[in-house]
């Protein structure tokens, strides 16, 4: 009898080493996998960091860096006048001058048909860009850069026939002629001119002026 019980215990002492050894490998299975996580999410997080502050100081490089092709007015010579009469501006499509007093939309608003360009100067006067293209325009460029309008608060896009090259970009005294919808350009300008320094209304409104008829 005592001989059973004995034995009784021994199994029983047995069974519970067994299982307190399953329990300790299975926490440090746990601890192993929990540390390869936590590593994983550090390292990501680390690399997602390090890669939105690379955005940041391109986007930093783009601003600074000078854009190829590039043509300029000086700023001050450019008039800031409300007008109601026609103003026949020097260049096409116009990059500021006096302007209607309304101005056009620019949220990310694309224009199917030619826009009034004193209404459009005014956009240009609170920091917009303004993408401009004629019929030598590719039709796959024209969608591109419409997407990317609609995208950008502080645009607008819209034809204009007798512009002298195919797509071009405007904003205050600034205006560049670009060859595609992926010419590296097209970041640059909106990168440096959207709401830039060259802006003489910054955050001046986008919204409740002149839309499409």
């Amino acid at each position: 009898m005592a001989s059973r019980n004995n034995d009784r215990r021994a199994r029983i002492e047995e069974m519970r080493r067994a299982e307190q050894s399953r329990e300790r490998r299975n926490r440090i299975i746990t601890i192993g996998i929990s540390a390869v996580v936590v590593a994983g999410l550090v390292g990501f997080g680390v690399f997602a960091l390090n890669k939105e502050s690379d955005k940041k100081e391109q986007k930093v490089a783009d601003a600074k860096a000078p854009i190829t092709g590039e043509k300029s007015w000086n700023a001050k010579k450019l008039g800031r006048t409300h007008v109601t009469k026609t103003v026949t501006y020097p260049m096409k499509p116009p990059v500021g001058g006096d302007h209607n007093q309304v101005w056009m939309n620019c949220n990310g608003d694309v224009y199917k048909e030619p826009i009034p360009d004193m209404n459009a100067v005014h956009s240009l006067e609170h920091g917009a860009v303004w993408v401009t293209y004629n019929d030598k325009a590719p039709a796959a460029d024209v969608t591109k850069l419409g997407e990317k309008v609609k995208k950008t608060p502080y645009t607008l896009m819209s034809p204009v026939k007798n512009q002298s090259g195919a797509i071009m970009l405007s904003a205050w005294g600034k205006q560049v002629t670009v060859d595609s919808a992926d010419d590296p350009r097209v970041n640059q300008f909106f990168t440096k001119y959207v709401q830039g320094t060259q802006t003489p209304e910054p955050g001046a409104a986008c919204t409740n002026g002149l839309g499409a008829k």
